[in-house]
């Protein structure tokens, strides 16, 4: 069995980030961590901002790809983001393409499209859904730096030929907590698959894909991640019950509803997904 693929780790500390660690070792890679936050029981960590270049270049060296977490993981000030998520993940391209790291995969996010309206009704899974080559529609600052992380990875594959795969986020959590989630849930276990595949699939250039569970509410064409090879297993349709109840279902006219972004397409608030 040839050794693990040695994969650079950003936002290790995060959220998403811990799910990550926890998971893509199943699948063969040796991690390398990057966080500006110290990573809880890994004492081999890189405890390290996007801003401190050389720490980055060293982080970067040696690795066979990067999976890029790391960033302000929701709505804040136009500066804050500007730093976090625009040049860090400028610093992160740069030192990838000077070390020679050939495939990024990247945390991109549905708030790069937020603003697209959402299918009416319950759409057929394959039938009048959401393709992954939307127009950006930016929802918030955030969801804005990831549409510049989307172009970003684009030049530097037209430019450098460092490829990428960017993957249009939902809500990753380990059950969703709003109804809007129904539809743009990510499992950890799925989210883990779709990384995989990212990491693995041959000739990508740059490819955007959605990235969430085979949910029944699925309101986003999922043929881009299935052709990396992704194959979901998950469906948020199980926690429905108990959610709708609770909060009601989504209605024409409420944010949720309407927009693929919900309520952050009306009075965003600081808060992730």
């Amino acid at each position: 069995m040839p050794a693990p693929r040695t994969v650079l780790l950003t936002g290790a500390a995060g959220g998403m980030g811990t799910l990550l660690r926890e998971r893509l070792p199943h699948h063969g890679y040796a991690l390398r961590l990057f966080d500006r936050a110290p990573v809880e029981g890994e004492p081999g960590a890189i405890t390290a901002d996007l801003a401190d270049r050389d720490a980055l270049s060293k982080a970067v060296r040696g690795v066979d790809a990067i999976v890029h977490l790391a960033g302000i993981p929701l709505e804040s000030d136009f500066e804050t983001i500007l730093e976090a998520n625009i040049r860090g993940t400028y610093h992160l391209y740069e030192a990838a393409r000077t070390e020679g790291v050939r495939r990024i995969v990247l945390a991109s996010s549905n708030h790069a499209v937020g603003f697209t309206p959402r299918p009416s009704g319950s759409p057929v899974p394959g039938d009048a859904l959401i393709p992954a080559d939307t127009p950006h529609r930016p929802d918030t600052f955030y969801g804005l730096s990831k549409c510049f992380g989307e172009d970003l990875a684009s030049f530097y594959w037209d430019r450098h030929g460092l490829e990428t795969v960017s993957l249009r986020i939902g809500a990753c959590c380990p059950v969703p907590t709003s109804v809007r989630m129904l539809s743009i849930w990510l499992s950890p276990d799925d989210c883990a698959r779709l990384v995989h595949s990212a990491l693995t699939k041959e000739g990508v250039g740059h490819t955007v894909v959605h990235g969430s569970s085979a949910n029944t509410r699925l309101v986003w064409d999922l043929s881009g991640a299935r052709a990396l090879g992704y194959e979901p297993r998950d469906d948020s349709e199980v926690h429905a019950a108990a959610l709708i109840e609770e909060q009601g279902d989504l209605r024409p006219g409420d944010p949720d509803h309407d927009r693929l972004g919900g309520h952050f397409c009306t009075d965003p608030p600081i808060w992730p997904h």
